[in-house]
């Protein structure tokens, strides 16, 4: 099968705070839908875009350093699944489900090429997050759903 990105999207001035209850339980179901359904590779969140920093190559071979997303955009991926789906009308489908979920506008994309997809796949099955529980409990959500931060 085919690996897809499904990822969310906030404007910059998104306020978690505003999520509330409904808003997590109807994006817990989600995920657990996702692994029942033996679609969902990882699921991640997202710090607000003014945390970000930007990576910039120069001419001279040195990076620069800003801080802020890497572009000059009204809006950042506040959240994103990778999924594995037969066809882009089914990661299609949990993408209007996640829209629905996180009341936000969410972007489907094929990933990569078939060369690509075992590396994505074995790397996170070492990381052994099969469930949003355990995906909770590896790291420590700053708010809702999609805000971790590392333990």
């Amino acid at each position: 099968m085919t690996q897809y990105l499904v990822a969310i999207h906030h404007p910059d001035d998104y306020e978690p705070s505003a999520e509330d209850e409904a808003m997590s339980r109807d994006i817990d179901a989600l995920n657990d839908e996702m692994v029942v359904a033996g679609v969902r590779i990882f699921v991640g969140g997202l710090s607000a875009a003014s945390s970000a920093r930007s990576l910039r190559p120069q001419p001279d071979g040195k990076v620069l350093i800003t801080d802020g997303p890497y572009l000059e955009t009204k809006e950042h991926i506040g959240g994103f699944w990778v999924l594995e789906a037969a066809n882009l009308d089914d990661a299609l489908a949990w993408g209007r489900k996640a829209a629905v979920a996180c009341r936000a506008p969410s972007r489907c994309a094929r990933q990569g090429g078939p060369t690509e997809a075992p590396e994505i796949a074995d790397t996170i099955t070492r990381l052994q997050l099969r469930s949003s529980v355990e995906l909770r409990q590896a790291f420590k959500p700053s708010a809702k759903w999609g805000l971790l931060s590392s333990p």
